[in-house]
């Protein structure tokens, strides 16, 4: 018998066809609506502030790799997906140097400094956003010049309902469609979801993340309300939640895998986002609910991941224990 072709190897003995480079090209895929509508409702700036943060991020990933003698790993594309995401956050007005500080933050200390691709334990993208509103808050709530030129208003819904001036909300059409003021990627509530919908078909997500955080940031809206008002539809379709919910808490490294510590993660991330919406001083909290939950994964999956298969009764408790 001929043993040349055979492979000894380690279980588990499971083959995919799916690679880092082709995860990243599907997150790529899914986000093109949504930048495309950034692109139609806010013109070249957006594409501009697009660009450079991509850029940013690829060439601040290869130079961190090559001044550390590492391999350079550009060509996985997660580096792109980073800095797409990124200036999804970003609101058009924002100036040329602000995605170049961001995804530099974002790739050299949330991603690189941690080990890499897989060992950062917060979505590097909204740690580039949290350090961005926490340097220069006015420039990242800056929406005046943002809004599209026939919008329905120039504040952000979001701002609009933390005030209680519901009379002059856009409608709900406006907000499923992005002619809303907002950030590049979060306006437009149809197109992320069309992305996020491709995500799950193309199984690149599972769906337990976003449709629970999605449910949960729907109950509590409509039970809890902003100044007594209850407009649970419409806290779904304003703000980042969709381009949270299908892009940013579905983080491979940042997210639980065991599916029931899926949806406590999710669970937490959609109770976080309402109570910071409902009581806190911003408007918005998807960004900081995310990375919160981040820093809970690792407790999430102590305790919701699976017995050992086959293991006695008192192992089993030795297993839960490690």
């Amino acid at each position: 018998m001929d043993n040349k072709n055979i492979t000894i190897s380690a279980t588990p003995h499971i083959r995919s066809g799916e690679s880092i480079q082709s995860i990243m090209r599907d997150v790529i895929i899914a986000l093109l609506p949504a930048t495309v509508m950034g692109i139609v409702y806010f013109g070249i700036p957006a594409l501009t502030l697009i660009a450079i943060s991509i850029a940013t991020a690829v060439i601040s990933e290869a130079l961190y790799q090559k001044a550390t003698k590492q391999k350079v790993t550009i060509t996985d594309l997660s580096a792109v997906v980073t800095g797409l995401l990124l200036a999804m956050n970003l609101p058009a007005s924002a100036p040329w140097w602000v995605p170049v500080v961001g995804s530099a933050f974002a790739i050299v200390v949330a991603k690189q400094l941690f080990g890499g691709l897989g060992q950062n334990f917060v979505n590097p993208a909204l740690a580039g956003r949290a350090f961005l509103m926490a340097s220069y808050p006015s420039i990242m709530a800056d929406f005046g010049a943002t809004v599209p030129a026939d919008a329905v208003s120039t504040a952000t819904p979001l701002a609009l309902l933390k005030a209680g001036n519901t009379a002059d909300l856009p409608s709900l059409t406006d907000a499923l469609i992005g002619n809303i003021g907002g950030t590049l990627g979060e306006t437009c509530a149809i197109a992320l979801i069309l992305g996020g919908i491709y995500l799950i078909w193309k199984q690149v997500i599972s769906w337990r993340m976003p449709v629970t955080y999605i449910a949960v940031v729907f109950v509590l809206s409509a039970l809890i309300g902003r100044n007594g008002v209850r407009m649970p539809v419409y806290e779904l379709l304003i703000g980042g939640l969709m381009l949270g919910a299908f892009f940013m808490a579905t983080d491979y490294a940042t997210s639980p895998l065991t599916p029931c510590g899926q949806f406590i993660y999710a669970a937490g991330c959609g109770i976080l986002t309402v109570l910071i919406r409902t009581f806190g001083g911003y408007p918005e909290g998807v960004s900081y609910s995310i990375l919160i939950m981040n820093l809970c994964v690792p407790l999430i999956e102590r305790y919701t991941k699976p017995t050992i298969f086959g293991a006695l009764p008192k192992e089993k408790k030795e297993a839960k224990k490690a």
